[in-house]
């Protein structure tokens, strides 16, 4: 059952709790160390409170090179493996799309907790299950939706829920990047979950929903691939509170790459690229804009990473801030727009 909340995010950060972290961290491993996992493993070792311990990837060199580059004491050739390891109290999946459900449940299987990359499957079963067997198994799990954690995301909430504002009218929201268009490459295969909206309109959506919370209407439209993969999707989504988002994604142009949120006192905009941007600006009628500046020298999974460490001391099997629920809504969106736009995967 999908919970049709009309304002998420009712919570705060958990940062309030009094423990001695360096002397015990939270010790990660990563399954499959691909280019995300790299900027992953450097923001890792900025964390303090953090270590990791372990990588796994299906080439045991490949492994065995990244554990040495991050200083992680075991490497493996199979993910089976790294679900054995013996010093590990999370596991960071970054394998492709299709491989999150399973890779999800080998890890829960086996007494782990797990963050997972977003998408956090490929359809709402597949979340349904991997959230009921973290629950009958009593382990954290997340999506790793590290844009919920960015300061510009936490500042645009906390400007909302002030009324700074006014009532929210809608939001509009881009991501476009010019993709190599290589069938062999994940983006345009389809049978590693390929195209533009599971991985880069997933975004836009968030934004929406961060906003707005679950619509009342969903329109979509795509441009396909000779893959059978959307290269470019389009979405409108109307709310029972008279607000709209316009949302789109793309592999064919590099966009502006900003989230704007309109009040009725004036609005909100999140600079490029949006979903990771360190500035935003609060433009109100009749007034000076104001800036605000979010300086960073990680990537910016830090702030994902530091969450993740405080729910796990505080003893908790969801993260408040972005929870299962949060989740399943957002995944109910997707499969949402896919049925609009007619692309379909194999179960």
């Amino acid at each position: 059952m999908i919970e049709q909340n009309n304002f998420p995010f009712n919570h705060s950060i958990i940062n309030s709790i009094n423990y001695s972290e360096l002397n015990n961290p939270i010790r990660w491993g990563i399954l499959a160390p691909g280019h995300i996992a790299h900027k992953f493993a450097q923001d890792l070792a900025r964390v303090e409170s953090a270590k990791l311990m372990a990588v796994a990837s299906r080439d045991l060199e490949r492994a065995q090179e990244f554990a040495k580059e991050y200083d992680a004491p075991y490497a493996y050739g199979t993910y089976a493996g790294l679900a054995d390891c013996p010093e590990l109290d999370i596991v960071y999946i970054a394998s492709p799309h299709v491989g999150h459900h399973a890779h999800t449940l080998l890890c829960l299987n086996a007494g782990l907790a797990v963050l997972c990359e977003k998408p956090f499957g490929m359809n709402l079963g597949q979340v349904e299950e991997m959230v009921s067997r973290a629950r009958e198994k009593k382990l954290f799990l997340m999506e790793a939706l590290w844009s919920r954690f960015m300061p510009t995301t936490l500042k645009t909430l906390e400007l909302i829920r002030a009324g700074t504002i006014g009532k929210v009218l809608g939001v509009r929201a881009d991501f476009g990047f010019k993709a190599i268009q290589d069938p062999r490459k994940r983006l345009f295969n389809k049978e590693l979950g390929g195209g533009a909206l599971l991985d880069i309109g997933i975004y836009p959506l968030f934004w929406s929903y961060a906003i707005l919370g679950m619509p009342a209407q969903v329109k979509a439209s795509a441009i396909f691939s000779d893959t059978e993969v959307d290269v470019s999707t389009g979405m409108v989504l109307t709310y029972d509170s008279e607000a709209f988002a316009f949302l789109d994604c793309t592999l064919l142009a590099r966009t502006d790459c900003e989230a704007i949120v309109y009040g009725e006192l004036g609005c909100i905009r999140v600079h490029s690229r949006w979903h990771n941007s360190q500035a935003l600006t609060l433009e109100l009628t009749e007034q000076e804009p104001e800036h605000f500046e979010f300086v960073r020298e990680a990537h910016g999974y830090h702030y994902e990473i530091e969450s993740v460490g405080h729910a796990l001391r505080a003893g908790l099997t969801e993260n408040p801030d972005w929870s299962h629920q949060d989740s399943l809504n957002l995944m109910s969106l997707l499969d949402r727009v896919r049925g609009e736009i007619g692309l379909e995967y194999k179960a």
